[in-house]
């Protein structure tokens, strides 16, 4: 993978991003590196050349990500369309999408653009809302659909069908459908199962459900989940990735599969997954008792 354009977008509400920003901007004009800056970097700093995220995917061979994995979510979803590979830089903690360090990024950048590349393309979803057969709307995620009680509700009914074929009916305070990606978010809070990102599947995930046996299912790629939403009181939200909100009523019906679109990720060059999963959930170290530490 040959990189000659890169853009750059920023959470700018992260203290610094738009400096961070700027010191990469200029490191990379001495690679030979053309760069594009979002409109928010671009009205920070007072230039007028800044790109909606759409038309920098269009123009980029890369996008590097200033923020966390929320920004990280919005873009992904922004430039889906484009297979265009997304570096996250991470600006607090270590993330899950932002794999790499502040302190990291110049060295990272020097292997990609020397072509040590290692992408991974990320399963997305998409969901659809009709209700009295119209469609009221739609979306793709990264992470997750979520499909939440109303605060003035109590436990909403969502008759589930996998396929056309139904499987349950669940009394609880709502459901989460997940990718792969999405399975250390919050379904893992939920008490769902860690997929490795490679994998193409989907988690189905209740939300304190009133039924303790209502489990979370791990469906194949290819399933296509339809719930329907039944309550007597204000109705449900639903939520994409957590940060696009949809007003649901009683019997709108929900239907969610695999996407076409996928997010390419370019991995850290320091870390991998494991390591990621290691020093987020904090399951220690190094292994102790080798042959080498015998006496």
């Amino acid at each position: 993978m040959q990189i000659k354009k890169i853009g750059i977008i920023a959470n700018i509400t992260k203290e610094k991003s738009h400096e961070y920003a700027i010191h990469l901007r200029e490191w990379l004009f001495q690679q030979g590196v053309e760069v594009f800056f979002d409109e928010a970097i671009a009205l920070r700093i007072g230039e007028s050349t800044g790109m909606e995220w759409k038309k920098l995917a269009a123009a980029a061979d890369m996008v590097v990500v200033f923020g966390g994995d929320g920004t990280m979510l919005r873009v992904a979803r922004s430039v889906c369309g484009f297979d265009i590979p997304i570096l996250g830089i991470n600006i607090g903690g270590l993330g899950y999408l932002t794999e790499v360090y502040l302190d990291e990024m110049f060295t990272a950048l020097e292997r990609i653009l020397a072509g040590d590349v290692r992408t991974e393309k990320r399963m997305m979803l998409d969901v659809l809302i009709t209700r009295h057969g119209e469609r009221v709307g739609e979306g793709s995620v990264l992470n997750e659909v979520v499909i939440n009680r109303d605060n003035l509700s109590r436990i909403v009914e969502l008759e589930t069908a996998i396929n056309d074929r139904h499987l349950a009916t669940f009394k609880a305070d709502g459901l989460i459908i997940a990718t792969p990606t999405g399975s250390t978010a919050y379904s893992l809070s939920a008490g769902g199962p860690i997929i490795f990102p490679e994998q193409d599947a989907m988690i189905m995930n209740p939300i304190c459900p009133h039924t303790l046996t209502n489990r979370p299912v791990i469906l194949p790629e290819g399933a296509t989940v339809k719930v329907i939403l039944w309550t007597k009181e204000t109705g449900a939200t639903l939520t994409l990735d957590g940060q696009v909100a949809f007003t649901l009523k009683s019997g709108d019906v929900i239907e969610v599969r695999k996407s076409r679109f996928v997010t390419i990720l370019v991995a850290s060059p320091h870390r991998d997954y494991l390591e990621i999963l290691r020093t987020k959930l904090g399951w220690g170290g190094l292994p102790t008792g080798l042959p080498s530490d015998a006496n």
